[in-house]
């Protein structure tokens, strides 16, 4: 095997692969059918390739195996050696990496509505997309509903939030302007995936909860205030806050009889947790049906003087 070469950028070898191959090690090795590349470090590796002849059975007496166990008589170019070994990227893996990429801010974005109510390190809205999709996937069997769709609309319900972000009641957007940047969003973001059938299913399946047009819609609307209730069930009681407002906002809106269920369920919970301390500053406490959702409570003073327990 030949030693060393000196490898100029007008020769055959110094292709994308090989000039990253140089950077990563000087002990780089060529012959007319193979290369060797040792990298140097605690767990000393040796990679060899070698490429294939398209008559490896040749009785060409000059062709002989090296002490690899690997030979050829004949010169195969390493331009040919790196379209076998290393498959160059399709441009759907490029759009599907990218498309991850940015999904990526689904999970680092954090949920305005709990900032905006001091709780500290709160859930990103990857987090919430999450449980909502494990609501799905446990909840019963229901005449006429496709679970799996309701899992998948679950996922992507929030995903334009990539990048216009958590647009909350207090920020004062319209509806209709915060649906148009999202479709503007999600647009965006179906096109860095490629387009194509994926792209369809997520845009299809986003406007069918936007719109709230099928059973499957119906059940994943209750799901998302299912779960903000029982979010702020438990940072009441991690945080010892009061956040009356998100089981108000949520009182007599849930459309399906499971989520009225469960919603009845966290309110059952909080309503036996939750104990006023301040009797001077008490006014007056008046449950809700359960079935609201919602537990409503007329607060006198501050609300700090109130306690969680």
């Amino acid at each position: 095997m030949a030693a060393n070469p000196s490898i100029s950028s007008s020769s055959p070898y110094s292709s994308s692969l090989h000039r990253c191959l140089l950077a990563r090690s000087p002990h780089l090795f060529f012959s007319r059918t193979s290369f060797k590349l040792r990298f140097c470090n605690e767990t000393s590796r040796l990679l060899s390739v070698r490429s294939q002849a398209r008559n490896s059975g040749s009785s060409d007496p000059s062709f002989s195996p090296n002490v690899d166990g690997f030979g050829s008589n004949r010169s195969t170019s390493l331009e040919d050696t790196k379209a076998s070994v290393v498959p160059p990227a399709s441009s759907s893996s490029s759009s599907a990496i990218d498309f991850l990429t940015l999904c990526h801010r689904l999970k680092t974005t954090k949920r305005k509505g709990w900032i905006n109510h001091g709780i500290k390190g709160p859930e990103s809205i990857a987090d919430h997309m999450y449980r909502m999709s494990l609501m799905a996937l446990i909840a019963g069997d229901l005449t006429g509903v496709n679970r799996e769709r309701c899992i998948k609309i679950a996922i992507v319900h929030d995903i334009a939030e990539a990048i216009v972000g958590d647009i909350t009641p207090s920020d004062g957007v319209p509806k209709e302007e915060k649906s148009r940047r999202e479709q503007a969003a999600l647009n965006e973001m179906c096109e860095v995936l490629g387009g194509g059938l994926r792209a369809e299913e997520i845009q299809e399946l986003w406007t069918e909860y936007e719109n709230n047009s099928s059973l499957e819609a119906n059940l994943v609307k209750d799901f998302d205030k299912v779960e903000m209730i029982l979010q702020a069930l438990e940072y009441e009681m991690e945080h010892g806050k009061v956040l009356d407002e998100f089981f108000l906002s949520t009182a007599g809106k849930f459309q399906t009889e499971i989520g009225k269920s469960w919603a009845a369920e966290i309110i059952s919970r909080r309503s036996s947790r939750l104990q006023v301390v301040g009797a001077e500053d008490f006014v007056e406490m008046e449950e809700w049906d359960l079935a609201d959702g919602a537990m409503k409570f007329c607060l006198g003073g501050n609300l700090k003087d109130f306690q969680v327990r």
